[in-house]
Formats: C-alpha cells, structure tokens, sequence
C-alpha cells in the first residue's frame, strides 16, 4: 500500500495545478470580472461607439453564452439598436449589417465554448477525483503521501504560473499568438477591430485576465503549499502512535 501511495501522491502533484489553474479560470468567468475590468484605470475606450454600458450589457450576454447550453443562435441573433450597424469594414463582408456578429466571429466563439465547457468539466472530474484519493488516503494511512503530493503540487504551480506570467509580461503578444494556436485552428480567431468581438474584448481585457488568473492561481497555491506541509507533521506523528 505505501508504494501505491508513493505513485498516487505523484498523481495528486499532477492534478493541483489542473484544479488550481482551472479553478481561477471559473472564478473569473463571472460578471464581477467584467465590471472590475471595464472599470480599471486605463481601460481603453472603444473607438467605433460603444459606451461603457453598451461594452457591460453585450459583454455579459457573451458570457452567459459561454457557460450555459444555448446553440450559436444565444448570439447570432442578437442585432444591434435600429438605427446602429456594424462599422466599416466589419460591415463589407456582412449581408446584413444590423447583426451585432459576423459568421467569422460565430464560429470563433463556439469555438470558445467548446474549449470552456472542456476545461470546466476537466476541472469537475478533477476534483471529484482529488477528493476520491483525498477520503481513500484518510481512511487507508496514506495521508502523508497524499499531503507530500498536494506539498509538490503547490510548488509545481508556482513554476508554472511563473514562466506564464513572465511570459505575459514581457511578450504578450507572442504567448496570445501561441495560446490561440494552441486551441484553435490558426487564423480563426484574427478579427478587424470593428468586429464586436474585438470592440468588446481588446488585448488590454486579455492580458489583464491572465494576470488575474495568474495572481489568483499563486494565491491558491501558497495556501496548499502552506497547508499541506503544515498539516503533514501532525499526520505523520498520529501515524506513529
């Protein structure tokens, strides 16, 4: 049983920065980010008319897309307040311009949300099992291995959120380039800046969001780090009794 515990603990290190990393990305896909964002000192304004309330409202509605089970039509049906169309050259390639999202901008974003609903349930099952292993090592005597793999596992996050910050720091538009192309086939996502998607989202939104979900990530990490080899002492001294 210890040298099955030795393997799982290092199953446990593998999976802490899935469900931290993760974690922090469901954190942030929430309406809170959204008014904290477009409300940071800074923000750029959007050029091509859309008011703050305008970027909160569609915002949201794109949001709510992206984490409920509506088909495409949630968003290809949405058109914009009479009088008001999409700005040139957004408009030239468009049959009907009183729509709020080009065919191209359609299929990016159920592109998108296939890679979200993924992750989420990624996330879900990994903690279902984080938690199977956390109950199996409790009752089994594997405590220790299992604190050691959540110890490990803290520290290989800070690694890795490490090298994505620096990365996000210094050359922003390299990481969104490769990140992109990491999940979505290559120049599916490149938008005019009058689309709504980049009227709504700029690169500023981006980069502040792997921020946040960097920082919150560390955060999340130092406690199991801390918590882990806290708690370890005292599991391993019951364990000698």
């Amino acid at each position: 049983m210890k040298k099955l515990w030795i393997i799982l603990s290092w199953l446990v290190t593998l999976l802490v920065p899935v469900v931290l990393v993760l974690g922090a990305v469901r954190i942030v896909l929430n309406q809170w980010y959204l008014d904290f964002e477009y409300h940071t000192p800074g923000f750029p304004e959007e050029s091509y008319g859309f008011t703050l309330q305008d970027r909160l409202t569609y915002s949201r509605i794109a949001l709510d897309y992206l984490l409920n089970d509506a088909g495409i039509e949630f968003l290809g049906d949405l058109r914009f307040p009479q009088g008001v169309q999409v700005p040139e050259p957004s408009c030239s390639y468009m049959d009907d311009c009183t729509f709020m999202y080009n065919q191209r901008e359609l299929k990016h974003m159920l592109d998108v949300k296939v890679v979200v609903q993924a992750a989420l349930h990624v996330w879900e099952w990994s903690i279902v099992v984080m938690a199977v292993l956390g109950l199996w090592a409790w009752r089994s005597h594997g405590m220790d291995e299992f604190l050691r793999g959540l110890s490990r596992g803290g520290l290989l996050t800070l690694i890795l959120i490490a090298v994505i910050l620096a990365l996000v720091l210094t050359a922003f538009s390299v990481f969104f380039v490769f990140f992109h192309n990491l999940f979505f086939a290559e120049g599916t996502w490149l938008f005019f800046f009058s689309d709504t998607l980049i009227r709504l989202f700029p690169q500023r939104f981006w980069r502040d969001t792997f921020l946040t979900v960097g920082g919150l990530t560390v955060v999340m990490a130092l406690l199991v780090w801390w918590a882990a080899r806290k708690i370890r002492p005292e599991t391993s001294f019951r364990g000698t009794e």
